[in-house]
């Protein structure tokens, strides 16, 4: 890794004109967003093999590994106990790589082969150990590429980036149901196999053959060497970061990153927010069976599973600068839809409100990016603070696993009802946080004012 000193004296030896720069970044974003939109497929199938579950439900999963009570629903749990356990190290130890591309790659492969060995599972504890290792390396990816993300954009570019890829999650609920509707019909009994062990097999093995690709393909920090870059871009990058947190890097060079975190209250804050986000957006864990109510066949009801989160790409596209407002915007819209579902069993209706509540999904990565826009102090702090949002949101996720029990069904108006009590408490936490940002632009600026000074940092709330 190019050290402090080192980094330092590259950035004061460029000295480039304006427009000569306004090139070199321009090249330099366009080359970062190609890369992106690779991070954004592998971020697919990390969804795609972590929710393929749910289809794999309406196929015979549930009878085949004679699951009887609650135990689907501590099959969708397990899988986030491994989260709890890998992200903060992960993302500690991710900071601290030259080659965090090969790490991350490493996760895919691994996770991919967890998600197969998932297909051979002949009984709930085979099942349980195979979900339990899939959450222990998908944990890796989404916080460390986030954690790579605030690495290489600016902060006024990284909320569309962010958004951007958030469309990995949300592609994989449009392309992971068609996928297993075209497996539950073609592949039922090949080889001797039912449909739901052959959704497995194949959506881990493709995850496999990304994973290799990744390798190639998966950038590293800005400090490290990258044949992909010039020599001027590379700098470039480099002085980016630097002057975009200003001086807070430095100062926080010689703190661990692990006791600022976790001594900075907005970092918990943030946290039990997200925790009650998720808990809110637990029904993506049973979308499928939630579909299943409109009374349809499984490949149908998959089908009728994509256009929803289609429109929930769309919106995730859409997601640019703002924080607050989007949250609620998208917050309120998921709650109309589940206060219609809660209202009828019309099935117009009722697929209508599946329309609205896919509009929710992007929320909680736009916490992510306001983690990481209002934490300037320092990479190690930043990279502890993504972590440890998503491993104390995955909390929310482990309890609502099991706000879906099979006897609520089929109008399941009390976990509905559940989900939008989780978007109030959110949304008023996060109320509280945008004043509490107001506020300290407010005392930035005036003291700027009174001592005469540029414009510096400002929070975006």
């Amino acid at each position: 890794m190019t050290s402090r000193a080192s980094t330092d004296r590259l950035l004061g030896d460029v000295e480039i004109d304006s427009e000569r720069r306004r090139q070199i970044e321009k090249r330099l974003v366009r080359k970062l967003d190609l890369r992106l939109s690779f991070l954004v497929l592998v971020s697919l199938m990390n969804y795609v093999d972590r929710s393929n579950i749910a289809s794999a439900r309406l196929q015979g999963l549930e009878g085949d590994l004679k699951l009887t009570g609650h135990q689907f629903n501590t099959l969708i749990s397990t899988m986030y106990f491994g989260y709890l356990f890998m992200q903060v190290p992960s993302n500690i130890f991710l900071d601290r790589l030259t080659r965090p591309s090969a790490y991350l790659s490493l996760a895919a492969l691994l996770w991919g082969l967890f998600s197969v060995s998932t297909g051979f599972a002949w009984s709930f504890d085979t099942a349980l150990m195979s979900r339990f290792l899939l959450g222990f390396s998908e944990a890796v990816y989404s916080p460390g590429t986030l954690l790579l993300l605030s690495r290489w954009y600016k902060r006024d570019e990284l909320g569309l980036r962010m958004a951007f890829f958030n469309c990995g999650s949300a592609a994989s609920q449009v392309l992971g149901p068609l996928f297993a509707s075209g497996v539950f019909s073609v592949m039922d009994g090949k080889l001797g196999q039912a449909a739901w062990r052959w959704l497995f097999f194949i959506e881990g093995g493709l995850t496999c053959v990304i994973a290799v690709a990744s390798f190639y393909v998966t950038p590293d920090f800005p400090t490290s060497p990258a044949s992909w870059l010039t020599a001027d871009e590379q700098i470039l990058a480099q002085k980016r970061m630097v002057e975009d947190l200003g001086s807070a890097e430095q100062k926080s060079a010689q703190r661990s990153g692990l006791v600022e975190a976790l001594t900075d209250w907005t970092v918990w804050w943030l946290a039990m927010a997200g925790c009650s986000l998720l808990v809110a957006m637990s029904f993506t864990f049973y979308f499928p069976t939630i579909a299943a109510t409109l009374g349809y066949s499984p490949p149908v009801t998959l089908l009728l599973c994509a256009p929803p989160w289609f429109i929930g790409v769309v919106i995730g596209l859409l997601v640019m600068r703002d924080r607050f407002w989007h949250i609620t915007g998208l917050a309120a819209t998921g709650i109309v839809g589940l206060l219609i579902a809660i209202s009828t069993m019309n099935i117009p209706m009722r697929y209508l409100s599946l329309f609205f509540m896919t509009q929710s999904h992007a929320t909680y990565v736009i916490i992510l990016a306001w983690v990481s826009n209002s934490i300037p102090d320092s990479s190690s702090k930043r990279a502890v603070a993504l972590a440890f949002v998503n491993v104390f949101s995955t909390l929310g996720a482990i309890g609502a696993s099991y706000l879906w029990p099979t006897e609520w069904g089929p109008s399941y108006a009390k976990s509905f009802m559940g989900c939008i009590l989780a978007f109030t408490i959110s949304l008023c936490m996060l109320w509280v946080y945008r004043l509490h940002l107001i506020r300290l632009n407010q005392e930035a600026e005036m003291k700027e004012r009174a001592l005469g000074l540029p414009k510096g940092f400002r929070y975006i709330t």
